[in-house]
């Protein structure tokens, strides 16, 4: 009891001393790193299980660093591995991974084994897991003859695989011997160990023979296993064609039997895996009919977040293994005549997996520190300690170190005590090893900044000096200025302990050299840092609004001030973009000028001043009006303009604290004045800044102007109008206000501490125009809250004071007044503030959650005690993170992240939201007051259900047929379950009608879908979301895409109104430009504001539609429309006047589809009044291209010409019948006449020398072909020879079934060039 007393002691002492221990955090400098003595670090190493290709070289990989560069040693199975004696091995240079070659010989299999890198140099020895070394193998199957299996019709069977062992162990698969996979169902599977199971057999599995293979992954072979062949022994001759899916049996009488289990045997078994791997149990039955496998749990429910069916449920697997897995499963097969159960009881075990791994730990000499190592496992890991790679128990005793468990405490650690220490976790199921070096060094202070820096600062603006520096022991730093006084930190200096010197409000006589001097027990190091605090740069002349006729010259002033000796530039953008200046624009110091000023000046200017290290900008806009005309009657028509400036400024009826001010107010320009702005400026505070005072009622013109004592006042007057602002009056004389004591209060008092045993009381400065007198100073008074004690005060000029020495965070009571030299203000309210906070030390226990769904939880804790929190209770802030995902493979962030709580409640909970769904989340909580956080409370753990998954990654219409549609899709970034399919909704949209929806789903290995349009005109909206057992997903939602001659547009028989805001005033009145191009007379309205509409038919042509808002004052006015032609119409830029001769709206017709217009109304009589240019663009032509040949009108048309052609062959038989031969001369007998003529073409025109033939006889054949020159020729051939001298024949309805020749003799042959007549055949093609 005594030693267990004292051990507890020893462990409370030994936390006393890590409390007040330093580890030091050395920099990333290369100086540093050069110079710092530190042990080895294994950077880089092989698996711990390492199988190897024989058919590669062997590497094995092994890098450290340290310095000294560490040397490299090897051992094999434990005993020293001495690499220079063996040829075939060698090791890199810098580096001790070994390169194993087998070009001179050798079998890689003589170097199997465990190896295990040591790195070594002066301060320590670090060293490798242990890495076993073995050569993958794909041994033959062995040679077998295998008789064919002979089995009944419904009986069960089993045919073994049995694959020969490799390494790593084969995958296994089944194919027929033509190489075809075999088909799988809840019938026939293959299970876990490779073998295919029937839960009973049909005689159609006799078609196939069957062939079990391995596929070896190191190798890339397959080897095939002799083919089984099965021969199924049936009562009744089977037929091929009576089988199908629904009756395998053909109709004939197979009996049936009760389910058993082929795999596994028995009623139980039982089943090992270890954490984090998966679980996969697996059940197969026979019996007829074919059983349905389920699983249970006993005792609850089923991982329903992790748990997957495979292999038609007759396989569960459950990813990832957690211990709550643990328990008996069981399976069950049935069928209608039955049931039978297998009981599997899971237990899971665990690897050793860190709780808490060790670090590496730098220590100055006399420091203090700990090692941890803390893992977990089942069975629970033992912890072993070895330093330098010896066990710490054999290794050299050290008086600063001392073992306690998994922690080694050290203390008063001296130089030469830097060594690597290793952890080893280990149990039966495999270990974890880590090493963690402890360094001990000493180094002078050092600066490891810039020297002798130049910062300079902004006046009044907030700058920090930074001198990062290094030691060990870690040094102090503190800050002098000018080389001399104490150490700055306080007031409005603040020092950081990174070495950062805050400065709040940088002021002129904070100039100066500031020194920062780094010292510890071995030395010092200063640097230097000058500070020059530089005046602001301003805009103090500002450039204004102004107009400007086109063709004048335009002006902005800019006036800058800057601090003489920063290098300042003016520069000029016009809507935020550079101005180029050339031979018009021109610049000078104070000002730009655009002369002979157009359209294209008007816009936003800006002028900026930038120096090194600030900058200011000021903005002014021109507006170019058009030339005014000299008409006075037309003064009405004018535009409205700014405002002139007021005049004649006079100051009278002076008093105290107000004057009375009058002005003469200037042309208003056609815009009645609204309001008048007083401005003024100041000598003493922002002299030459103009501020706003007061604006006042447009009608008065003499007003009693407000002021604060200890003032020098000049004042402007600004009229404003509705256009805009006018330019600023002359300055008005000059009038000063007595000084009087304060009468407002500071403002924004509050006490709040920077440091746990301070306050800092600050407060707002009174304005300029609040000080009312010379010498302003501050009088603070505070006091402990709910003390009688006395006030403790202060007097400043400042805007803070720190009150030191003050317990943690205390409640003080504070007042504040304003003084000066003709007497104080008014005092403040009490305020209360609080002194400054420490780290809280209470932790929230009992952490849980409840209610757990796809997206929310529910949190409960126990609250901690109000004085553990050490200050104001912010919130108790839940730290989460996403551990891992249930879906397989899938990739997300462990970011952690953070949500607050604010509860005073005694049983405090809420709800933790925006949860990923199907996720393994870990929680903890901690208390937070407004600087720090307290202690972590215990881990929480937990998994969300699963949810419906996000849209598809993308949706996309890859292609359009004529009558096919193409969708592909892509799987949801966030499943958010396991996907069970797709549900592809979608329907016909035409216009605003929409048609009835139609669903088709998909499985999840599919992500395209070719659609066929039952009418390819029509349109369709497509609706694609993924599915998990919870619902459909969030909708993807696209339409299908336009034909090349579709337009995305409205029905071609609406009006399209162009709304704009810009239109409704487009047509108001402004001057014209020079030289209008077209000008043209009718009467006609000044136009005031302009609607536009267009109409699109189908046709080419289209029509637009202005409606004009009539003036009671009617001038004759005229219609101007450009047109720009787009790049896809051909044709130049034309110019179209319509006169217009009635009142509004205005119809114009004869536009031109899908063209851009510019439309502008003017008068004719005087041309200098036009409305603005208003754009619009009419709509595309709509072509509905469609297949000629598919239309029923055109099908008709040639069913009637068919039917003509029909008719007139009918009547030309039977007149050939009647008459015999037709009128033309048989070619073949008759020679031809001596008086036959040449044509001028030179074809021959041949006559009938048949004396008796009628002239009825020698005209032409009606329907005969016409030649291109129109002309009408006879037929130069009959029938008779087309026919095979008159045999040809027609079927019985008529058709002329006889094949067209033409006969003809060699000599008529030479003597025609083309005598083919056209045949009633031909006149149907040539129709067509």
């Amino acid at each position: 009891m005594m030693r267990r007393a004292s051990h507890w002691a020893l462990a409370f002492m030994s936390l006393l001393l890590w409390r007040q221990s330093a580890t030091i955090e050395v920099p990333n400098d290369p100086k540093i790193l050069a110079d710092l003595k530190q042990p080895p670090t294994i950077t880089k190493q092989s698996v711990k299980d390492y199988i190897v290709d024989p058919r590669d070289n062997i590497i094995i990989e092994c890098e450290a660093k340290g310095n000294p560069v560490p040397t490299f040693s090897w051992r094999r199975n434990g005993k020293f591995f001495n690499t220079a004696k063996d040829l075939r091995v060698t090791m890199r240079k810098r580096s001790g991974t070994l390169e194993i070659g087998f070009r001179n010989g050798g079998r890689p299999e003589d170097y199997e084994g465990e190896y295990q890198c040591f790195a070594t140099n002066d301060h320590g020895v670090a060293m490798s897991n242990k890495i076993l070394l073995r050569v993958s193998k794909a041994p033959l199957w062995p040679k077998e003859v295998l008789e064919p299996v002979v089995v009944s019709e419904g009986s069960s069977l089993v045919l073994p695989c049995n694959p020969p062992p490799g390494l790593p162990p084969p995958i296994t698969f089944w194919m027929s011997s033509l190489m075809m996979p075999i088909r799988q169902d809840k019938r026939v599977s293959m299970g876990l160990n490779g073998d295919m199971y029937f839960s009973n057999v049909v005689a159609q599995d006799a078609q196939n023979d069957y062939s079990c293979s391995a596929r070896f992954l190191f190798t890339h072979t397959i080897q095939q296993k002799n083919p089984f062949t099965l021969k199924v022994l049936t009562n009744d001759p089977y037929n091929d064609t009576s089988y199908n899916d629904s009756d395998p049996y053909g109709g004939r009488k197979v009996a049936e039997s009760m389910p058993t289990f082929l795999t596994p045997s028995g009623s139980e078994s039982s089943k090992m895996v270890l954490r984090d791997q998966q679980l996969l149990l697996e059940c197969i039955a026979a019996g007829l009919p074919t059983p349905t496998i389920k699983w249970f749990k006993k005792g609850g429910d089923l991982p329903a977040q992790k748990v997957k069916f495979e292999n038609y449920n007759k396989t569960m697997k459950i990813v990832p293994v957690s211990e709550e897995d643990t328990g008996e499963y069981v399976c069950m097969a049935t069928n209608h005549l039955g049931g039978v159960r297998h009981s599997i009881f899971v237990q899971v075990k665990a690897a050793p997996y860190w709780l808490d791994k060790p670090t590496n730990l730098v220590l100055a000499p006399e420091a203090n520190g700990r090692l941890v190592c803390r893992a977990n496992g089942n069975p629970k890991p033992s912890i072993r300690w070895l330093v330098n790679g010896i066990p710490i128990n054999s290794s050299l005793p050290d008086p600063s170190r001392q073992l306690m468990g998994d922690t080694i405490i050290f203390r008063s650690v001296q130089m030469g005590s830097s060594a690597v220490y290793q952890c080893n976790a280990s149990n039966q199921h495999g270990y974890l090893l880590a090493n963690a070096f402890v360094s001990v060094i000493d180094m002078r202070p050092r600066i490891l900044g810039p020297k002798n820096q130049l910062i300079k600062v902004i006046e009044n603006n907030r700058t920090f000096l930074d001198c990062p520096f290094f030691g060990s022991p870690i040094p102090d730093l503190r800050w002098f200025k000018n080389g001399q006084g104490s150490g700055l930190d306080g007031g409005h200096y603040r020092a950081y302990i990174n070495g950062s010197l805050e400065i709040q409000r940088a002021r002129a006589q904070d100039e100066g050299t500031y020194t920062c001097v780094a010292s510890s027990i071995l030395g010092m190091a200063e640097n230097q840092v000058r500070l020059e605090v530089k005046e602001p740069s301003r805009i103090v002349g500002a450039p204004e609004h102004q107009s400007a006729i086109r063709g004048s010259t335009a002006r902005f002033d800019c006036k800058v001030k800057s601090d003489p000796s920063l290098a300042a530039t003016v520069t000029w953008t016009k809507d935020d973009k550079p101005i180029h200046l050339g031979w018009r624009l021109r610049k000078d110091e104070e000002s730009l000028t655009v002369p002979n000023v157009n359209e294209g000046d008007e816009g936003t200017y800006t002028c900026t001043v930038e120096t090194e290290i600030d900058r200011d900008s000021a903005s002014a806009r021109l507006t170019v009006l058009e030339e005014a005309s000299l008409n006075p009657s037309l003064s009405s028509a004018l535009p409205p303009d700014l405002p002139d400036p007021p005049m004649d400024l006079e100051l009278s009826d002076p008093a105290a604290r107000s004057v009375r001010l009058t002005w003469i107010p200037g042309n208003d320009h056609r815009s009645p004045v609204t309001e008048f702005l007083v401005q003024f400026v100041e000598d003493r505070w922002e002299p030459g800044r103009w501020q706003d005072l007061a604006t006042y009622p447009g009608d008065l013109n003499s007003v009693i102007l407000q002021l604060a004592p200890f003032v020098n006042y000049q004042f402007r007057v600004i009229a404003i109008n509705q256009v805009g602002r006018s330019a600023a009056s002359r300055p008005s004389p000059k009038y000063q206000t007595s000084s009087a004591a304060p009468d407002v209060v500071p403002r924004g008092l509050r006490g709040w501490g920077s440091q746990k045993d301070n306050m800092e009381i600050t407060w707002e400065p009174l304005l300029d125009l609040e000080k009312n007198g010379p010498n302003l100073h501050y009088a603070v008074w505070w006091r402990r809250k709910d003390s009688d004690a006395e006030w403790s005060n202060v007097t400043t000029t400042g805007t803070k004071h720190v009150v030191h020495n003050t317990q943690t965070y205390v409640a003080y009571e504070m007042k504040i007044q304003a003084r000066n030299d003709l007497g104080a203000g008014p005092e403040s309210n009490v305020v209360i503030g609080y002194s400054g906070e420490d780290r809280p030390t209470g932790a929230p226990t009992e952490l849980r959650v409840s209610k757990v769904d796809s997206t929310k939880a529910n949190v409960h804790w126990k609250p901690v005690k109000p004085e553990s929190v050490r200050g104001e209770l912010k919130e108790y802030r839940l730290h989460y993170w996403r551990e891992a995902s249930h879906v397989p493979a899938l990739a997300f962030s462990k970011e952690n992240k953070t949500k607050g709580f604010y509860t005073t409640v005694a049983e405090p909970s809420g709800i933790l939201s925006d949860l990923v769904p199907f996720s393994r989340y870990k929680m903890f909580m901690v208390v937070a007051n407004n600087g720090y956080q307290g202690p972590p409370s215990n881990t929480v753990e937990f998994n969300t259900k699963e949810g419906v998954p996000d849209a598809p990654s993308f949706f996309r219409i890859k292609r359009r047929g004529l009558d096919s549609i193409h969708l592909e899709w892509d799987k949801p970034l966030e499943p958010n379950g396991l996907l069970i399919g797709y549900q592809l909704k979608y329907q016909t949209a035409n216009g605003s009608r929409e048609g009835r929806p139609r669903v088709e789903t998909f499985l999840p290995n599919v992500t395209e879908f070719t659609l066929r349009l039952p009418d390819r005109s029509s349109r369709y909206n497509f609706y694609l979301s993924a599915l998990t057992q919870v619902g459909a997903g969030e909708v993807f939602a696209e339409e299908s895409p336009f034909f090349g001659n579709e337009e995305n547009f409205t029905d071609a028989t609406g009006l399209v109104e162009l709304t704009d805001a810009s239109l409704v005033s487009a047509v108001t009145l402004t001057p014209p430009p020079p030289t209008p191009t077209t000008i043209s007379t009718s009467p006609s309205t000044l136009p005031m504001s302009t609607t536009i509409a267009a109409t699109t038919p189908t046709t080419a042509s289209t029509t637009a539609t202005t409606s004009i808002e009539a003036d009671p004052t009617t001038l004759p006015s005229v219609l101007v429309i450009n047109k720009n032609i787009d790049k896809n119409v051909l044709g130049d830029k034309t110019m179209k006047t319509v006169p217009v001769s009635q009142q509004p709206p205005i119809t114009v017709a004869d536009l031109m589809a899908g063209a851009k217009y510019h439309l502008r109304v003017y008068s004719h009589e005087l041309s200098n009044v036009t409305s603005k240019s208003v754009t619009f663009e009419t709509k595309q032509a709509y072509i509905d291209q469609v297949d000629i040949a598919t239309q029923g009108w055109f099908i008709g048309l040639m069913c009637a010409i068919a039917l003509i052609i029909l008719i007139l062959l009918i009547v030309c038989f039977i007149k050939r019948s009647r008459g015999g031969k037709y009128p033309v001369r048989e070619k073949k007998d008759l020679p031809l006449d001596s008086v036959d003529h040449k044509d001028p073409d030179g074809s021959f025109e041949y006559q009938n020398q048949n004396k008796n033939s009628s002239d009825e006889d020698n005209k032409p054949l009606q329907g005969s072909q016409t030649s291109l020159e129109g002309n009408v020729k006879e037929s130069d051939d009959s029938l008779v020879d087309y026919g095979e001298g008159g045999d040809g024949q027609f079927n019985e309805d008529g058709s002329f079934i006889g094949q067209y020749t033409v006969k003809k003799d060699k000599d008529e042959t030479e003597g025609n060039e083309s005598s083919e007549a056209t045949s009633p055949v031909n006149a149907i093609y040539s129709l067509a």
